[in-house]
């Protein structure tokens, strides 16, 4: 169920809005860093800190106090409230709303609002965060330019330009931004994460290797990133060396398990992680076990009992696959229809997850054996989803339709995804291209 992945795992996409660490100091020239408007020594610090810990890859909850405390000691403070804004997390179904003042929004229109009484570099700077948080990154791009041009020592500018540019597939003026950015300072982790993330698009699994090594190297004590290690593991998976990628994996696993984060967000997603790489590989006992493991952190955590249940169809979901690579396709029809159950009886939240169950419907159909029922259903799963895709084209080269598959594997080979989905996807790809 991916869109619930991604919503589940939306702090890790968060956490990439803020990345550099801003020359706060209030001596430094104008023409080269950005001056950041506060005469608090206690919010200066406060914001300092906060963005260490986001550059070191630190949780979330962990950040928002000290941002919080910045706005405490000066509420003038533009940059503060963006903080707040970005660590300040929605409410969930069915809570309390928050009070109006303590939403993310209302936060972010306060930084713009006070933003205007601040300086040049902090004004313009948010303007863009502001673009690029309405997800308007092409109206955000040409103001960041201007301001690396206009402050061509501000690490913050370039961090933020580069990664606008590679979401947008403008990768070679994003690594260009990236390495301008170590240039200025090679000490904290997620720039090299985001280099490694462009040579692994790239094609080049060992610089990219290099690049996630030399992120985990600055990483603090206690923390386990999620970027560098999954980085790291499509590394190994794009050359088909799955076990290299499942020790990455399992390594991640036991770290992460010791962290706080874990105490909030369980360490599921590692385990489906494992096995889907057990089940795409020739392994669906090993899958079937780990997805069992996996799913046995969910009820005793922290997490809202919707997403608990989210994470129950996952597990039906993976069963089911697991089921039909093993021949027992009565049994994984079972489990598909469980999720098709669990959808009907939240019609207005289920609907989402549709494609999903399509997806689930079309794995087993295709399994079994019946392409034009895989066809049926696969059309109907999510083309976002590079795997989803790559099914749907195995589904039309079993019927005989050797054009459209071709034309999927394609697609798929020419993404810029990062992703799970993309390396499970693109070497088999690659060999269908050439075959």
């Amino acid at each position: 169920m991916r869109l619930a992945t991604i919503r589940s795992l939306k702090i890790f996409a968060v956490l990439l809005l803020l990345t550099g660490l801003p020359a706060y100091a209030q001596q430094q020239t104008a023409s080269k860093k950005f001056v950041f408007t506060t005469k608090s020594k206690e919010a200066r610090e406060s914001a300092e800190q906060a963005i260490k810990m986001i550059e070191s890859f630190q949780p979330a909850p962990q950040i928002l106090p000290l941002a919080q405390k910045a706005v405490t000691a000066d509420p003038d403070f533009a940059f503060a409230h963006y903080l707040v804004a970005t660590f300040t997390p929605p409410p969930q179904p069915g809570a309390t709303p928050p009070q109006a003042a303590n939403t993310p929004k209302a936060h972010m229109d306060k930084a713009l609002e006070l933003s205007k009484r601040a300086s040049d570099g902090e004004r313009r700077y948010l303007e863009a965060l502001a673009l690029v948080r309405a997800q308007k990154p092409g109206d955000a791009l040409p103001l960041l330019r201007q301001l690396v041009q206009d402050y061509p020592e501000e690490r913050m500018a370039r961090m933020m330009l580069g990664q606008v540019l590679f979401n947008r597939g403008e990768m070679e003026e994003a690594r260009t931004n990236f390495e301008r950015a170590v240039a200025l300072d090679n000490s904290t982790p997620r720039v090299y994460n985001f280099l490694g993330n462009y040579h692994l698009l790239k094609g080049d699994y060992a610089k990219a290797r290099e690049m996630y090594g030399q992120a985990l190297k600055r990483t603090v004590k206690g923390t386990a990133p999620f970027g560098p290690n999954y980085g790291l593991a499509f590394t190994h998976i794009y050359e088909g060396n799955i076990p290299e990628a499942l020790k990455v994996l399992n390594r991640f696993q036991e770290e992460y398990s010791r962290t706080p984060g874990a105490a909030e967000f369980p360490p599921v997603f590692i385990w489906n992680s494992i096995a889907r790489l057990h089940l795409e590989n020739g392994q669906p006992e090993q899958a079937l076990k780990f997805y069992e493991m996996g799913y046995q952190t969910v009820p005793g955590s922290k997490l809202p009992a919707e997403e608990k249940m989210i994470w129950q169809g996952r597990l039906h979901h993976g069963r089911g696959r697991a089921l039909a690579k093993l021949g027992k396709h009565e049994e994984a029809w079972k489990e598909a229809e469980q999720i098709k159950k669990m959808i009907d009886e939240n019609p207005e939240r289920g609907k989402q997850f549709m494609p999903s169950y399509h997806y689930i419907a079309g794995y087993l159909k295709l399994e079994g054996g019946d392409h034009a029922k895989a066809l049926e259903h696969l059309k109907q799963a999510d083309q976002s989803d590079l795997f989803h895709k790559l099914l749907l084209a195995r589904a039309y080269d079993r019927s005989g339709d050797a054009a459209n598959a071709q034309k999927l594997y394609r697609e798929i080979v020419e993404s810029k995804q990062n992703s799970l989905e993309r390396a499970l996807a693109v070497p088999e790809a690659k060999k269908k291209l050439k075959g």
